[in-house]
Parts: C-alpha cells; structure tokens; sequence
C-alpha cells in the first residue's frame, strides 16, 4: 500500500485529488500548459535533489510518493545535494527543478541573481553549530579569535558562523576561513587541520558520538527554515509538477511525523551513520511538524540575517539586491493547495 492511499482523508476525496492533478487544474501561474504528447503532464521528465539534511527528501525518495502522484508518464530524477551551496548550484545550472537549501542560502543565492522562488518548508531545524574537537581548549566563541574555522560558504552554518562571531565583538576578519564542504570540515578538525567548524547535521551529531567533538555554541534562533526551492521556470512553465513535488512533500511529512523511528532509520541508511545519531537528529534537531507554506516567519528569520549576508560581502549589489531578493523569494500557492487539499 503506498504512503498516498495511507493518508487520513476519505479515498474518495484523494481520488477526486489526482483527477484533477492528472488534468491539469493546480495551483501555478501557468497550470494550463499545454501536456507532451500522449501525457497529461507537462513534461515527462522532473528532477529534484535528496540531501541528508532533508529529511523529507528521503521519505518521498525511498518510498516512490512522487513516483506515485506522477503515475508512468513522468520519469522521476533524484540528484543528491550535499549542501546547500552544491543545491544552489544544481538550480542555477538547470540541473534540477526542485532543491532543498537553507533559508539564508536561499536569499544568498536570489539575491546574487539565480531566479529561485520557495515553493515549500520542510523542516525548522536546529541543525548548525560551532564544533571543536574532544581536546580542544576553545571553550567560547571569544575562543575563535585568531583560529582557523572550517565552513562552507553561501549555508547556513557560515551564517551561524558570522553570527555567533558578532555575539562575541568578532568578525569574520578575525578568524582564518577554510572554505570546505561539510564532511571535508568535519574531517579536517578531526585531522587538526582547522581549529573548529561551523558543523551541520546529521555529520555534526555523528562528530559528536564517534569522535567525541563538542558543540560550544548552540542557538536555535540562527538556524534558517529548511526551503524547498524551484526556478521560475519551472514554476511559470511545468506548475503542474511543482505542486506534485509538493504535494509529495505534504504526504511526506504527515508520513514522517507518524513514523519517527523509521524516519530515522532511512536517515541513519543514507548518511551512513548510527541509527541512535540519525535518531537524535531527527528527535531532538529537526522540526518536521511545521506549516510547508512559505510566509512572514520565514520572511522575518530572512529579514533578521539579511545585515548578516550584507556585511558578508558576498553579495554583489549590497543592501539594494537582497532587499529585492527579499520582495520576491516567496511563492506560497503550491504549498497552500497542498495543505488545504
């Protein structure tokens, strides 16, 4: 039985949801383009990324959901994001439709001119932090000064990063940068090559159980949204598929909320780590059980970093590029059909 005909609705209501699905009628822009021949859909292809810090991702991935709201027709192409920087990339490119970011690596990446929009929210994580290594003297952030900090730019535990430093009347001029990606700052402080890392799960709660690292400065309030994002055109032309992706994600959250353990078992499987870490992560770090649709909360944590990402110099056009990436970031209709429906 698949997860879809699992749902806590009436069949009938469910039925009636995918006729109108296979027909064309949802939510977008342009729902009305016209279908390839001899499908109902408006391309036969869709591809969305899966990461390990989405655990959603994993649940639709590994038990067919969008396979399923997509019927034969349409192939379903999964590629694995391994950070939000690699997600941004694979948009920008055009290699995926749909991938999974944080918020502030969202707003990085509109405001540096890729034509992203969120068309989704899967988790409000707990998921960054500042790590040093089991016999490390660095016990506070003021500790930093003068060290070398692995993080991987344009994510949010660089974010965290910058913002932790500030707590402390630091900068980011204060501390050396090494540019790498998670895993590679994980093994990096293990090796003790860097001095301590801005850390992301679930490869910072594997640091902790397997090599004993520790977690010096935690604060949930630094941590952005989770973002399911797509191109707008993907969104303007294939609005079809864009609410099946979401959809998918609508059907995956309920599925996760009541299967913990097994949620964490597919996290623990594709991270490679231990099922008592994935647990943890899931338990204690992720917050599945929050609205998908985009709005002000997400705005207002957006709107609290955006000085962050300014003063980060990443940002070409300044103050000016990411208060219009601010403006136009948000694209709630899928999520709000998904939710109602």
């Amino acid at each position: 039985m698949s997860i879809i005909s699992r749902r806590i609705v009436p069949a009938t209501a469910i039925a009636g949801a995918m006729m109108l699905m296979a027909s064309g009628c949802v939510a977008g822009e342009n729902a009305d383009a016209a279908p390839v021949e001899g499908s109902d859909w408006s391309a036969s292809t869709v591809t969305v990324d899966w990461a390990t810090y989405n655990p959603l991702s994993l649940v639709i991935k590994d038990k067919g959901i969008l396979e399923d709201i997509l019927g034969d027709d349409v192939t379903v192409e999964w590629v694995q994001s391994a950070g939000s920087n690699k997600a941004n990339e694979l948009l920008r490119s055009g290699s995926v439709d749909v991938g999974s970011t944080a918020g502030s690596a969202a707003l990085l990446a509109r405001a540096n001119g890729s034509p992203i929009k969120v068309i989704d929210i899967y988790s409000q994580p707990e998921w960054s932090a500042i790590v040093v290594g089991p016999d490390s003297d660095i016990t506070s952030v003021e500790d930093l000064a003068g060290t070398s900090v692995a993080a991987t730019k344009g994510t949010d535990p660089y974010f965290f990063l910058l913002q932790a430093l500030e707590t402390a009347g630091l900068s980011v001029d204060d501390i050396e940068v090494q540019n790498l990606q998670h895993a590679d700052g994980r093994a990096a402080l293990d090796g003790g090559s860097v001095d301590a890392w801005a850390g992301l799960d679930p490869i910072m709660a594997a640091a902790e159980v397997e090599s004993g690292d520790k977690l010096i400065y935690r604060n949930v309030d630094f941590n952005t949204y989770g973002f399911l994002n797509a191109t707008e055109d993907f969104i303007d032309n294939h609005a079809d598929l864009a609410q099946a992706v979401v959809d998918a994600y609508e059907h995956a959250r309920e599925w996760a909320l009541e299967n913990p353990e097994e949620t964490a078992q597919l996290l623990a499987d594709a991270a490679g780590i231990d099922l008592d870490v994935a647990t943890t992560v899931i338990e204690e770090r992720s917050n599945l059980d929050v609205s998908g649709v985009p709005g002000d909360d997400q705005l207002a944590v957006l709107e609290k970093i955006a000085p962050v990402i300014v003063d980060s110099g990443d940002v070409q056009g300044g103050r000016d590029a990411v208060d219009k990436a601010l403006s136009e970031i948000i694209h709630p209709d899928f999520a709000q059909k998904a939710v109602e429906g």
